[in-house]
C-alpha cells in the first residue's frame, strides 16, 4: 500500500468504543503504520472546508474501487497498524489527489 491507495480497514469510532469496516485513503505509509482519512458515503456530512467529494459520475471514479458517491473526510484521520488493513480496493486519481493535498495543507497549517 502507498499514498493515494484506497483500502478497507476497521476504522475506530471517534469515542473508541467500536469500529466498522470502511474505505479509507492512505495519506502516509510508515514502516508499520498507515495514516488514513476516513471515506463515507453519507454525502449529507459533506463540508467543503474538510471534505473532498467523489461523485460516481466523475472521471476516474471507477479507479477508486468505491461503489457509490462518497466523501473523503480529512477531519477524520487515524494512524492504523498495517495488519488491520483488509485489502486495497482502488487508487485515488490525480485530480482528486490535488484537491486532497490542497485541503490538507489548509487544515493542518498552524
Amino acid at each position: 500500500m502507498s499514498k493515494g491507495d484506497i483500502v478497507l480497514v476497521y476504522f475506530p469510532f471517534t469515542d473508541l468504543k467500536g469500529r466498522k469496516l470502511r474505505p479509507a485513503l492512505v495519506l502516509y505509509e510508515g514502516k508499520r503504520d498507515l495514516v488514513l482519512a476516513f471515506i463515507s458515503s453519507r454525502l449529507e456530512k459533506y463540508d467543503p472546508k474538510t471534505s473532498v467529494i467523489i461523485r460516481k459520475e466523475d472521471p476516474g471514479f471507477e479507479e477508486t474501487g468505491l461503489k457509490v458517491s462518497s466523501i473523503i473526510r480529512l477531519d477524520k484521520i487515524a494512524t492504523i497498524h498495517k495488519s488491520l488493513i483488509a485489502g486495497k480496493i482502488g487508487t485515488l486519481p490525480q485530480h482528486f489527489r490535488e484537491k486532497v493535498n490542497k485541503k490538507i495543507k489548509t487544515l493542518l497549517t498552524i
